[in-house]
């Protein structure tokens, strides 16, 4: 019965939940695919602030999501009202805009009561893991995204997914170390 009220509250029955908000399925999936994607942005950023000494470590995975970033963008604006997420070229701009990663979605931007570094982990393995765990989980959302998304969109999703499941092994391996 539950699920029966969660597919009411999607749609109405007479075709698409679109209608009723006005907003593209795929713009939807992608402005929160974005914002999800500066979150990251966010968490990385944080990390090398707390443990400059993993800066260059960490320098080219960030660059991997602000592409992602970009390219879950490319559809349109991103913005869509005066609640709307930053836009994307905010997000590159690094430690200078850092709200906290933790911070609910729905918080406007700056609205974080502490700064993204107090949610680091002090030591940096345990940095390197929870950014790990971060990209893991949003790998694992978008996966399970695929399904309702368009052709192009799920392709991009998967590729991107795929993207941060490396990352988060890459994250929690051995630099140097042979295989």
């Amino acid at each position: 019965m539950a699920g029966g009220a969660l597919l009411a509250g999607c749609s109405d029955g007479s075709g698409s939940s679109d209608a009723d908000t006005g907003v593209p399925l795929e713009r939807r999936m992608r402005e929160a695919a974005v914002r999800d994607s500066e979150r990251l942005l966010e968490r990385y950023d944080a990390t090398a602030a707390a443990h400059p000494d993993l800066a260059a470590r960490l320098a080219p995975l960030r660059g991997a999501v602000a592409e992602h970033t970009g390219a879950l963008a490319v559809a349109g604006p991103v913005k869509t009202g005066p609640s709307a997420s930053p836009s994307v070229s905010g997000s590159r701009s690094g430690a200078s805009r850092s709200p906290s990663a933790s911070a609910p979605a729905s918080a406007p931007a700056g609205a974080a009561a502490a700064p993204s570094a107090a949610a680091v982990p002090a030591k940096p393995a345990e940095a390197l893991t929870a950014l790990a765990d971060a990209e893991r989980s949003l790998a694992e959302a978008r996966t399970v995204a695929l399904a309702g998304a368009p052709g192009e969109l799920a392709r991009l999703l998967a590729s991107v997914a795929a993207c941060g499941a490396v990352h988060a092994y890459l994250l929690t391996s051995t630099p140097g170390a042979a295989s």
